[in-house]
């Protein structure tokens, strides 16, 4: 029978952090650090999979489930001696979700559950403060109201200024105990005004409302939208955490906060964090107030007055750190704790792996290196391959002068450049236009996820280093400055007040959330170092991968920069986006619209000189590195000229009638031209133009020897073949041409002449084109197009409902679809390399630089993968993980799961 509830306290646990899939990451370690002796208050955990039957019974809660939470809560007043919904000593429960990664802030939280008219008077004799009582039941009614009965924030908030207002309060902590009873009968009447029913009563009955909220935040918009980010299966689903209460407001000496064993943003080996006095724990990340520091040389650095946590509590101070030492040993890992003081006492709510910035990420893990910590090896799997693109982007010019209008708090490194924007919404169109922005918010919420990932970088005029924009940004990997207390956001009408300016919405401004500083105008910036930190990871991955990870460069500067993050080659050159810039373009559309081979001969004259220049440069930037190059593969529609101005200007270089140039064109157009006149089809119907490319190819590995001293061996890559024959006839064709310019030149060449794997006919037929072919490159662009059935271009349009409904988990286009992309690929390599053994197998798809795909390729034995210049370096780190973390067993655990462990 299914175990739905397992229980922990008082030193005991029924469940431990290895089983962080049933019971979700909180409940998991909950659980460990409970067993571990730590003061954690008494709870239970449901498992995730009720979440799932949750859903499956239209929002029921299976019986067995609640006889389960029953029990389990009987074992809470056991060890608390108190009793949920007396009158006397009453039990009071927080209902937190507890997913198998952290997603923060994206699930409910329900807190001081079992308060009503009546255990409130008991709470508030209980404690020996009234208003303390009253507090707390304020904020349940506004959390119940919002996250069970879907009231929301806002119309409480206004109740709540509009009384402060009135009796001349600034603080929260100001009001009485009858000040705080009003309000709750305000909150109350606004309620059954709203709503048209009373606030339950009955503890029961808001148990089951609130577990039933939790479980439906799975499914909210900002967690879907997140899931969706970051890669977490929705059939994971939440599991729920009930514990006693343990109160920070109860007076000057308790508090709550948030705490990291290291720095997240830099991973300097220090205590990090914030807390509020006379708080619960949502008032720390929900940046209403402003936290202080946890320790006195945080003080310091942040130029704060407010005493720090070290100076005001020195014994709950030091049992923390104890904690926090005891932690991170425990786990071997750097830890993202909450916890509570309740009048005097320390109680740990949760630790967890902390997020952070993937500099600090670098830092902690060669420093847990050094330490002794952990191996080299368990160092690269630290690392999120992904998140390597923060290390690749610009900072601001240190030489440059700055005009700083604002300054905040570093919540998330790097700089960013955008056109002020002030809503979520404004981001996510401006993405879609293609301009960039920087997001201000006063605060984010959850339900600005869509609209941060849009934007450059954000700007909240409140909250700290652990409020929601902190950390969220820092996981995506967005600059950001939070608590920039010195600007104003005047959201109505739509400006930005800083230092000296004021700025309304497009006004571009600069963020330097490295800094905490807010800079008017766009600034100059400049690439970073990949030195230190990242050269010692890099390098220790080097040294554990098997494959190498070439680029896909079309250009020099390309090619350029794609050496220096670590390529080992170019795996793809697509020699038609040589031909899309100024003249070139026009003599592309002369070859094509030529109507005889003459006139193409004519055409490619022109375009063999550019062609070679193209190449050599190319060859130069690698020498003694592999290049392949791709033959012209142009979807012809991409090059026809469209306007009646584009047409006239290329009758008259070609000296015809504009009239008879747009019959041409028009007798050009395909209905498909994805599967059209292109790749191989073209070189078999014109074969002047491979005989163009081949001269040009040769020619530049003969000039950049000569230059570099290092030989060429060109990998030659024929188009979309389907049929050996196809391969037969061009390959005739280059061999020829080869032959010629190496007479011509009084030198050898070594060369290798292959195939692109973007058809399921090649894929099934691999034995027979090996025959021919001297490697293979799968094209999974292509590859995923015929193999779908779906165009690339248009799939945007239906593939995210696919995934809404689940249909299908992942964009095929983005991460590989195993079962069936993956299956022809993998059929592919076997045959080919049946009938050549020594055949060289390579990725050059956009897949090329995906941490899941990679890791397929490595379990099917490629050679090599390609991807795009600033990919290099994630494809370098996850090939590496793909061999340390063993490929071959997740392979015979599933496509899904060797999705989900990457």
């Amino acid at each position: 029978m299914t175990k739905w509830v397992y229980r922990f306290g008082d030193g005991q646990a029924e469940g431990r952090a290895r089983d962080h899939e049933v019971l979700g990451g909180k409940g998991a370690n909950l659980a460990e650090m409970c067993a571990l002796g730590l003061p954690v208050p008494p709870g239970l955990t449901i498992v995730s999979d009720a979440c799932n039957t949750y859903y499956k019974n239209g929002r029921h809660i299976e019986d067995q489930v609640k006889a389960e939470v029953r029990a389990g809560i009987a074992a809470i007043e056991a060890i608390t001696g108190r009793r949920f919904g007396s009158v006397s000593q009453p039990l009071l429960l927080s209902v937190r979700s507890g997913a198998r990664v952290s997603m923060p802030g994206m699930m409910d939280t329900v807190l001081n559950l079992g308060l009503n008219d009546e255990t409130v008077q008991a709470l508030g004799h209980d404690a020996g403060d009234a208003r303390f009582a009253w507090d707390s039941y304020r904020r349940f009614i506004q959390m119940y109201a919002d996250v069970v009965m879907g009231l929301g924030n806002d119309a409480f908030e206004e109740i709540l200024e509009d009384e402060k207002a009135k009796l001349g309060h600034e603080f929260d902590t100001e009001l009485s105990a009858s000040e705080w009873q009003h309000i709750v009968s305000l909150y109350k009447k606004l309620i059954e005004e709203e709503l048209e029913q009373e606030f339950p009563q009955d503890p029961e009955v808001q148990l089951w409302g609130a577990v039933g909220a939790v479980f439906a935040s799975w499914m909210s918009a900002r967690a879907v939208t997140y899931r969706h980010l970051h890669n977490i299966p929705e059939g994971w689903g939440t599991a729920i955490n009930i514990q006693a209460m343990v109160f920070g407001n109860l007076g000057n000496a308790s508090a709550t906060g948030v705490a990291f064993t290291r720095n997240p943003s830099t991973g300097e080996r220090a205590l990090y964090g914030e807390f509020l006095v006379n708080a619960q724990g949502e008032d720390v990340v929900a940046g209403i107030r402003t936290p202080q520091s946890i320790t006195e040389e945080g003080r310091i650095s942040s130029g704060s007055e407010k005493p720090s946590m070290e100076k005001l509590m020195p014994e709950a101070f030091r049992e923390l750190c104890r904690i926090c030492t005891e932690l991170e040993i425990h786990y071997r890992d750097m830890q993202d704790i909450e916890f509570t003081i309740e009048r005097g006492k320390l109680w740990m709510l949760q630790t967890r792996s902390a997020k952070r910035s993937t500099r600090a990420a670098m830092k902690i893990a060669v420093d847990m290196v050094d330490e002794g910590v952990i191996t080299e090896d368990e160092a690269v799997l630290r690392i999120e391959p992904s998140s390597l693109d923060q290390l690749l982007h610009p900072t601001i010019d240190p030489r440059v002068t700055r005009q700083v209008i604002g300054s905040g708090l570093p919540a998330s490194p790097g700089a960013a450049t955008g056109a002020i924007v002030f809503t979520a919404e404004e981001a996510v169109e401006a993405e879609s236009e293609g301009r960039k922005v920087i997001l201000l918010r006063v605060e984010t919420s959850p339900e600005d996820i869509h609209g941060m990932h849009a934007a450059e970088g954000i700007l909240t005029t409140r909250g700290g280093m652990t409020s929601h924009a902190a950390v969220v940004a820092r996981g995506m990997g967005i600059p950001c400055v939070v608590g920039a207390g010195t600007m104003r956001i005047d959201v109505r009408n739509e400006r930005l007040l800083g230092v000296g300016v004021t700025l309304k919405k497009g006004d571009i401004i600069t963020i330097d959330g490295s800094a905490g500083q807010v800079l008017k105008g766009e600034v100059p910036m400049i690439q970073p170092a990949l030195s230190g930190d990242f050269g010692r990871i890099m390098g220790w991955a080097d040294r554990a991968r098997r494959m190498t990870v070439r680029t896909n460069a079309d250009t020099p500067a390309d090619a350029l920069a794609a050496r220096s993050f670590g390529a080992e080659g170019i795996g793809l050159c697509r020699t038609e986006h040589m031909f899309f810039e100024g003249e070139r373009i026009h003599v592309m559309r002369e070859m094509i619209l030529a109507v005889d081979e003459k006139g193409r001969r004519v055409a490619l004259d022109k375009l063999l000189p550019m062609q070679r220049l193209d190449f050599t440069g190319l060859f130069t930037v690698m020498h003694g590195l592999p290049v392949t190059i791709r033959l012209l593969d142009p979807p012809l529609h991409e090059f026809l000229p469209k306007t009646d101005d584009e047409v006239a200007e290329v009758a008259f270089a070609m000296g015809m009638e504009a009239s008879v140039l747009r019959q041409r064109v028009d007798a050009l157009h395909e209905f498909n031209p994805m599967l059209g006149h292109r790749g191989c089809r073209l070189a078999i119907s014109y074969p002047e133009i491979v005989e163009m490319q081949a001269r040009a190819i040769f020619e530049a590995a003969v000039a950049a020897a000569k230059e570099t001293g290092a030989a060429v061996v060109p990998e030659i890559m024929v188009p979309l073949v389907g049929l050996r024959t196809e391969l037969d006839y061009v390959k005739a064709r280059i061999d020829e041409v080869a032959g010629a310019v190496m007479n011509e030149a009084g030198m050898k060449i070594d060369y290798l002449v292959g195939t692109m794997i973007e058809l399921p006919r090649a894929a099934l037929r691999a034995h027979v084109i090996a025959e021919a072919a001297e490697f293979f490159s799968f094209g999974t662009n292509d590859l995923t197009q015929t193999t779908f059935g779906i165009s690339r271009d248009d799939a945007s349009a239906f593939i995210p409902t696919y995934q809404r409904k689940g249909i299908i988990e992942h964009d095929p286009f983005i991460s590989l679809d195993f079962d069936g992309v993956g299956e022809l690929i993998s059929i592919a390599a076997e045959r080919g390399r049946r009938t050549r053994n020594d055949m060289k197998l390579g990725i050059c798809g956009e897949h090329g630089g995906d941490p899941a795909s990679i890791r397929f390729c490595e379990t099917i034995g490629l050679d090599y993968v390609s991807c795009s210049p600033f990919r290099v370096p994630i494809a370098r780190l996850a090939a590496a993980q793909a061999v340390i973390a063993g490929s071959l067993e997740d392979v015979r655990r599933g496509p899904k799961d060797l999705r989900a462990s990457v």
